[in-house]
């Protein structure tokens, strides 16, 4: 067992602050309460970003978005929009939303080692014009988030640097672990019953159609 001491829990901000140093000027200062040119010019690079959440009771969640570069439609200073492409259908970001409209956004691009948060208010909405806007292959989303943005300022690349995230020798064998059809059923399943071979090929096959008719 740990000793007690050496497992010490940091109950309030001034104790967390106390095993800190202040931060720089310059990190403080960077935070911007609107979209300036560099933050517009990194969303439209980025095609991908992932939107923070939490429910009415507190639970959060963070989840993935992605498309081609700009699909993010900057609307002006203070407002972006995110269409909504078919997924799984648990609803977990919007239903969120809907509870709890504050969210944050941590915007990627490859090759760029440095990210842009954006924090703000949130709601899902049905603008026709705006949704028209965002298709793909003729197909338009049904909703999407439109973003207040409260909150803009760019991070710096120590997280990526020690991931070496974009780094070609950091990229790993997928086939290393098991495909994601096998581990999901694996999960699901009854010690007394675990998946069949031909179970797992069919999810495999499921899979991937669904990667080829359904993205969008």
């Amino acid at each position: 067992m740990a000793d007690q001491d050496s497992n010490k829990e940091i109950a309030s901000e001034s104790e967390l602050r106390s095993n800190f140093g202040e931060p720089m000027e310059l990190a403080l200062l960077k935070q911007l309460p609107k979209l300036d040119v560099h933050c517009k010019d990194f969303i439209s690079r980025s095609p991908f970003l992932c939107i923070g959440t939490s429910a009415a009771d507190g639970r959060a969640d963070v989840s993935p978005r992605g498309d081609p570069p700009g699909f993010v439609q900057i609307l002006d200073d203070n407002t972006i929009f995110i269409p909504d492409r078919p997924g799984n259908n648990r609803l977990d970001t919007m239903s969120n939303i809907v509870a709890n409209p504050d969210v944050g956004l941590l915007f990627l691009i490859p090759g760029f080692e440095d990210t842009l948060r954006v924090n703000g208010k949130a709601k899902i909405v049905q603008d026709q014009e705006i949704l028209e806007r965002c298709a793909v292959n003729r197909k338009v989303p049904a909703l999407g988030i439109m973003v207040e943005v409260n909150e803009a300022y760019l991070h710096c690349a120590k997280a990526m640097r020690r991931s070496k995230l974009w780094k070609a020798e950091s990229q790993q064998d997928r086939k290393e672990m098991p495909t994601l059809a096998q581990m999901i059923l694996e999960q699901v399943a009854t010690p007394e019953k675990p998946p069949t071979e031909e179970e797992i090929k069919e999810g495999d096959d499921f899979i991937e159609d669904n990667y080829k008719t359904g993205l969008y």
